[in-house]
């Protein structure tokens, strides 16, 4: 049975604000951490630390500036409208996003996903997508892009950390889309514009409201369908890794002693400095 969770407001100012869908209990959405749904249009966060795990960032097609990225390594990229940017922090890593165009605001996703334990202390790295490598499945009033995994016969050419699928997903008023969700695997839909059911249950972005569905034993399809005016939303699928975590905000470990070590790491300036 589809359960709607109700996201909550996160704003800095005029120059973010957020909708967040983040769960009290880690197994909500294993191997997921949360999700930020974002719109900025200023730099505001400095600099920061991430370890034992991964911060990954969406642009949506409708973003009206890219976002410049740098990092501790000295990897320095622009992710244009329609790309993706994944960073693998493993033991730790400082990096920092900021509009690449001021004044413009970028659309965006920020997933927090979560490393197995046995990668958690690896060197951390980055992967990029541009927005021309991102495979598109086009159907029947349905458009749907595939910035992680697969969908309808494509792949992402990404081979991330951790094993999960994004889809991107544009529908018309009353077009259907059949959504298959394999056996073990936690499936999940977040608004990102209009309203649109899942298995006849309505969601929205006005009512912040985001479908998770239950993790089943066989492989099930779901109908998602576009509400009047029409629906984008994010489909995020993964198998849970249904380990502990242990965290003090910027970082998370499935052992107490890792965190307090790369949070010490971190404090000594070994993480690096921007």
């Amino acid at each position: 049975m589809t359960t709607i969770a109700r996201m909550q407001r996160a704003n800095r100012g005029a120059r973010f604000r957020a909708v967040r869908l983040h769960g009290a209990d880690p197994a909500l959405l294993d191997p997921f951490m949360g999700i930020d749904h974002a719109w900025m249009s200023a730099p505001t966060f400095p600099p920061h630390p991430h370890a034992g795990f991964s911060a990954v960032t969406y642009l949506f097609l409708d973003s009206g500036s890219g976002m410049a990225n740098r990092d501790f390594q000295g990897n320095r990229n622009l992710i244009e409208p329609g790309g993706l940017h994944w960073t693998a922090a493993g033991r730790g890593v400082v990096h920092e996003e900021v509009p690449a165009i001021p004044g413009s605001t970028t659309h965006l996703l920020q997933i927090f996903i979560n490393l197995p334990q046995n990668r958690q202390n690896a060197a951390p790295f980055a992967l990029t997508l541009a927005p021309q490598e991102v495979p598109v499945v086009q159907r029947t009033g349905v458009r749907v892009r595939v910035p992680l995994g697969s969908f309808g016969g494509v792949q992402s050419p990404l081979a991330p950390p951790t094993e999960v699928t994004l889809l991107d997903i544009s529908l018309d008023a009353n077009a259907a889309l059949a959504l298959s969700v394999p056996a073990g695997q936690r499936a999940f839909v977040m608004p990102i514009n209009g309203r649109a059911q899942l298995d006849g249950e309505g969601f929205g972005l006005d009512d912040l409201g985001a479908a998770i569905l239950p993790i089943a034993a066989e492989a099930t399809t779901h109908r998602l369908t576009g509400q009047a005016g029409g629906a984008q939303v994010a489909v995020f699928i993964g198998t849970p890794l249904r380990q502990p975590v242990l965290s003090n905000g910027p970082m998370a470990f499935a052992r107490q002693e890792d965190l307090i070590a790369a949070t010490a790491a971190y404090q000594r300036g070994e993480l690096g400095q921007l």
